[in-house]
């Protein structure tokens, strides 16, 4: 899009919005302030962003030698850690563009994907040498694989080609480098989508939207990260940028505390302990397992006092859990991998503060409001806008500069819809601009020409004290189009019925919205970001008689 040029333009610095200038701030302000990581070896690793700095410089050095160029893709396989952070920026710092790849994919996709991106090197953890053994005859562009991994870990035979040792590599430059300046519009870091259906999509951010993304979630009403915090990213690196945490950490200059592969809750409750972190973020399932293990075990935090959750709806139960229970403040945000990912997070306003504790836990349920640099709407099916009144629920559309406005070698076509990306969640939005997605557009049920929103059912589900996990999927009805079908999954050695659940629901929704009928299953299918996976709980049970009044 071209812009007017004002005939009087500012006389500031053009100095481009690049990521290596946020590793090399970290260096200069806050040299001292630690990196800690779990290893996938087991052993404790620390140093500071002085030291980070010096090394990604010596990758950076190491790229170049095996000639890597502006624009060229680098892809990684990784856990969360300190190799993973000095590659997010000596790949992006030198120009050239960070794939990251959740492991968590099917060999194919991730094959797929490879190829897609057209990587020229892959980088990975000790954990995915057999998946790498497994793809690397499929992927065709890769001309080096590297290791992460120390020399005495290196595999006495493997089929993988071209293969070296991470630490062998950097050794063999120096971190005499200067970080090139480039247009901040250049591609930064690649990212694909987790989709349920068809191939994968890359969002390709820029560093102009990367750096911007940094700076909006790092803000007090967004996730307030400061100096003076401790923050250990649960959700992982390979899933969009771990919600942007590598970058607003160092912006910030806080101790940053990696967990690797141990996400089990007594690793957790572990880590969490041994380095006081202050704050975190992940999706529900990660702090389900930390939550069981506490109370379980009757442990408290002794620093952890803010945590973001996103990625699903965080239920009631959880949030008044790790509240009441074990005083962690609930930051409810969403996002997604087409915006970089945040666009929303859920804290009080000043006016809030005066509530009764169930009302403000209301509002703190919803997904939040807006952080700067993302603008949102609801629509109907027509495209006409939605009052913002906490009732009527629309499409939601989102626009702003770090949201995409196409996929990856443009797969798909034109994503946008009269300049706002529809983002294919059903929402409603308050008159203070409180987000609340009620669904997903693809799970919404539609009975009877209404519809009914799926997250209310199963947040109402998981509130009751046997249940683990719900998930509510529409079932066809030959009168109504779709009535709901709950599934639940109680928690171990705890027993309710189909009729106590239904029991459940009386007094808490409209009477039509209640679901009709119960079936209990083992677990959930998840997928590699850890969501449910309601499309194969639709086809499991798409044969599924529901009872007849």
């Amino acid at each position: 899009m071209s812009l007017p040029q004002s005939p009087l333009m500012g006389q500031m610095m053009n100095q481009p919005l690049l990521v290596s200038g946020i590793l090399e701030f970290a260096a200069r302000h806050f040299g001292d302030s630690l990196i800690v990581s779990r290893r996938v070896e087991g052993d404790i690793h620390r140093y500071t962003y002085r030291d980070c700095h010096q090394r990604a410089r010596r990758l950076a050095n190491a790229l170049h030698g095996m000639g890597i160029a502006l624009g060229d893709r680098v892809a990684t396989l990784a856990w969360n850690g300190y190799r993973h952070l000095e590659a997010y920026y000596a790949v992006s710092g030198s120009g050239a563009v960070l794939h990251t790849i959740n492991p968590r994919l099917h060999p194919e996709q991730i094959a797929y994907i490879i190829n897609h991106a057209e990587d020229q090197v892959l980088m990975f953890d000790l954990t995915f040498l057999p998946a790498v053994e497994a793809v690397a005859a499929h992927c065709r562009q890769i001309k080096h694989y590297v290791l992460m991994c120390d020399r005495d870990r290196m595999p006495a035979e493997t089929r993988i080609p071209n293969l070296v040792c991470y630490e062998d590599l950097i050794a063999s430059h120096t971190d005499d480098y200067t970080w090139p300046l480039f247009d901040e519009n250049s591609a930064c870091t690649l990212c694909y989508t987790s989709g349920t259906t068809g191939n994968p999509k890359g969002a390709l951010y820029s560093h102009r939207s990367t750096v911007l993304h940094a700076y909006g979630s790092a803000l007090p009403n967004a996730l307030n990260v400061t100096s003076r915090d401790v923050v250990l990213p649960v959700v992982p690196m390979f899933h969009v940028n771990a919600w942007g945490l590598p970058y607003s950490v160092p912006l910030s200059g806080a101790k940053m505390v990696f967990p690797g592969a141990a996400l089990d809750g007594k690793s957790l409750y572990e880590l969490f302990e041994a380095e006081q972190v202050t704050f975190s973020a992940g999706v529900p399932t990660v702090w389900l397992g930390l939550i069981n293990f506490m109370l379980q075990n009757k442990l408290k935090f002794s620093s952890f006092r803010r945590t973001v959750i996103g990625g699903s709806a965080c239920s009631p139960a959880m949030m008044n859990t790790l509240m009441d229970e074990l005083g962690v403040e609930v930051i409810h945000a969403w996002g997604m991998t087409e915006m970089s990912p945040l666009g929303t997070a859920g804290v009080l306003l000043g006016k809030h503060l005066e509530l009764p504790q169930d009302e403000q836990r209301k509002i703190l349920l919803k997904q939040g409001h807006a952080v700067y640099g993302v603008d949102m709407k609801i629509v109907d099916d027509d495209g006409k806008e939605l009052p913002w009144d906490g009732s009527s629920y629309g499409h939601l559309m989102v626009k702003g500069p770090w949201v995409i406005a196409a996929y990856y070698k443009d797969e798909g076509g034109d994503p946008l819809q009269h300049g706002w990306f529809p983002t294919g969640d059903v929402a409603t939005i308050d008159a203070d601009g409180y987000m609340q997605i009620t669904d997903r557009s693809k799970d919404v049920i539609k009975s009877g020409g209404e519809w009914i929103g799926t997250i209310d059912l199963e947040n109402i589900a998981v509130s009751h004290p046997a249940v683990m996990q719900a998930a509510c999927i529409g079932i066809a009805h030959p009168k109504w189009d779709e009535r709901p079908l709950l599934v639940i999954v109680r928690k171990p050695g705890m027993e309710v019925s189909r009729e106590e659940l239904l029991a459940f629901y009386d007094g808490k929704i409209a009477k039509w919205w209640l679901p009709d009928d119960v079936v209990f299953a083992d677990a959930l299918p998840l997928g590699g970001t850890g969501k449910v996976q309601k499309n194969k709980l639709r086809e499991q049970y798409k044969e599924y008689k529901l009872p007849t009044a």
